[in-house]
């Protein structure tokens, strides 16, 4: 089993035991870091604390962890956008060592799971927000705090386990890869525990105010009647409106990162997918931002999502020479959200959530979907709608509610009875849970044919180039208006096309295409047909290099 993954692109196992040997040094490091601080045998870690505090108006144990998340989420984001660009590009990797952004992905997760950690160690002399975990008789840790440490360690853990499942079941070509799950999803909800460390800071903070107050004599806990406090006050709540606009906006990459195979045109799956994945991260993240932070703060918090994509696009695509990732805007989302923030409904955050999220689900992600045509390799086909909307809705209502929810329990002003609290999650699963069921529902036709013919053309890069014309048998298999007729070609390198050609065929007749532009059909390229029309989807290859790793012999471009 062992040659035949390391013949296959697995990890070495000695990888896999570094790996696990460095997170268990780091751990151990961790602990005495913990034992010594809490013990006040090291003062230097408070101090360090405290001047972040000091800087970010936030007690030391929520300040330090934001600083250091800003800058590892940031380093894993780059590195995981990189990582995908270099195996759509080049193909598969020899293992977690051997691919220089994973280097980027380990160190963002390591330090993922350390800014939890630091959370969870830094409170010495207080109980960290209300809803504080104890874990000793003295010890409390914030809960945000424990959710950043349990997501980046849950991340971590699906690095090896990546590997692992490469070798038990092969090699696959899908994000949607369990273990890549893994990787995304605790990384990407991560920022859910840094909102929630956010707001436990905050109140500690408000807590401590009125305390001080009262304790002072000043009248109703006055603690801004001098002028000079009040400008200040001022100014720390711009600082923290942004702060907290930045960090929804971090939300809003974080949820969206299970969307990449489609900004890279490039997915796996159908198409209707992505408008639902677009509803989800885009209700959840602005209406949550909308209720908690205030006006303008979805729009902020997409704009804030735009510049950190683009910057980490613009590095990967034409820097480093890697395929370029296109991104959803969001911008039509949040315009809808923001006009409904200017009526009463802002004052039922849970009735908000649910018009706001059918309002996502519906004209937002109409106003999305001019952005798609523009930017994305696949535009959205008309005939998509009616079964896009049938998942957007309910998807927008239910996350929407939950959107609602999650910011009244923040906002101190009490939450539902356990009844309507159950009934929100549950109803977000359920309706979550039928979509994506939904979206996996494919049929593939079993008397179905594609005659390709190719003609050369120019080569590019040194590689052989080829244009096509496409007869699909029966005819009458293909609607006028699919999602896709296209040729896909991938991991082939090359200094100009960058190991990724998608070609959208013209349709000339019944069942009869022809491409608009040459692709590659040599070297390492895997080049096939691809048909998408409703729940039908078909594939056939037109080139695939042969590849020793996994047995497979080539298959020649003939004309």
């Amino acid at each position: 089993m062992i040659a035949q993954a390391q013949a296959g692109g697995g990890a070495a196992l000695d990888q896999v035991f570094g790996m696990t040997a460095a997170a268990g040094v780091i751990s151990l490091f961790l602990l005495y870091l913990a034992v010594m601080h809490r013990t006040r045998r090291i003062t230097w870690l408070q101090r360090l604390a405290d001047f972040a505090g000091e800087k970010l108006h936030r007690p030391g144990w929520v300040a330090l962890p934001l600083v250091m998340f800003i800058s590892t989420i940031l380093t894993a984001f780059f590195g995981f956008i990189w990582d995908v660009s270099l195996h759509i590009g080049r193909g598969r990797d020899e293992g977690p060592l051997a691919n220089p952004a994973h280097y980027f992905i380990l160190v963002g997760l390591f330090f993922l799971f350390i800014t939890g950690a630091l959370a969870i160690i830094l409170p010495r002399d207080e109980k960290p927000g209300p809803a504080a975990i104890k874990i000793t008789r003295t010890w409390y840790a914030p809960t945000g705090g424990l959710l950043i440490a349990g997501a980046g360690l849950y991340a971590l853990i699906g690095f090896p386990l990546d590997d692992i499942w490469h070798r038990m079941f092969g090699q696959d070509v899908t994000l949607w890869g369990p273990t890549h799950l893994m990787l995304i999803g605790g990384a990407g909800l991560s920022l859910v525990g840094v909102l929630l460390l956010e707001h436990e800071g905050r109140v500690s903070m408000a807590s401590t105010a009125v305390t001080t107050a009262e304790t002072a004599g000043e009248p109703d806990g006055d603690i801004t009647a001098d002028p000079a406090q009040a400008v200040d006050s001022r100014q720390r709540s711009i600082i923290t409106w942004f702060l907290r606009s930045s960090a929804f906006g971090g939300l809003v990459i974080g949820l969206s990162v299970f969307q990449i195979e489609y900004d890279f045109g490039v997915e796996q799956f159908r198409l209707v997918f992505q408008p639902l994945l677009m509803t989800a991260a885009g209700a959840f993240a602005l209406i949550a931002a909308r209720l908690m932070v205030g006006r303008g703060s979805a729009l902020f918090a997409v704009a804030f999502a735009a510049v950190i994509r683009e910057i980490t696009a613009l590095i990967v695509g034409p820097v480093l020479g890697e395929p370029h990732s296109v991104f959803t805007l969001y911008l039509g989302m949040a315009v809808v959200v923001e006009i409904l923030g200017l009526t009463a409904l802002i004052k039922r955050r849970i009735l908000f959530g649910a018009v706001a999220g059918v309002a996502v689900g519906t004209i937002g992600l109409y106003l999305e979907s001019f952005w798609v045509d523009a930017v994305f390799l696949y535009p959205w086909p008309s005939s998509m709608w009616v079964e896009a909307l049938a998942t957007t809705v309910p998807a927008g209502l239910v996350v929407g509610l939950t959107a609602g929810l999650f910011a009244q329990a923040l906002s101190g002003d009490g939450i539902p009875r356990p009844a309507v609290r159950r009934s929100i999650v549950v109803a977000m699963v359920l309706v979550l849970g039928g979509s994506v069921a939904n979206g996996l529902m494919i049929e593939v036709p079993e008397n179905a044919s594609a005659t390709v013919s190719l003609t050369d053309a120019p080569r590019v890069d040194g590689f052989r180039m080829v244009t096509a014309t496409v007869s699909i048998d029966p005819s009458d298999l293909v609607s006028d208006d699919p999602q896709w007729v296209s040729i896909l070609a991938w991991q082939g390198a090359g200094d100009s096309l960058h190991g990724l050609v998608v070609d959208n065929l013209e349709r000339t007749g019944p069942g009869e295409y022809r491409s608009t532009r040459a692709v590659p059909v040599d070297g390492t390229w895997k080049t096939f047909l691809r048909v998408q029309d409703g729940r039908t989807m078909a594939g056939a290859p037109i080139f695939m290099a042969g590849d020793e790793g996994i047995g497979a012999e080539e298959v020649p471009a003939t004309t």
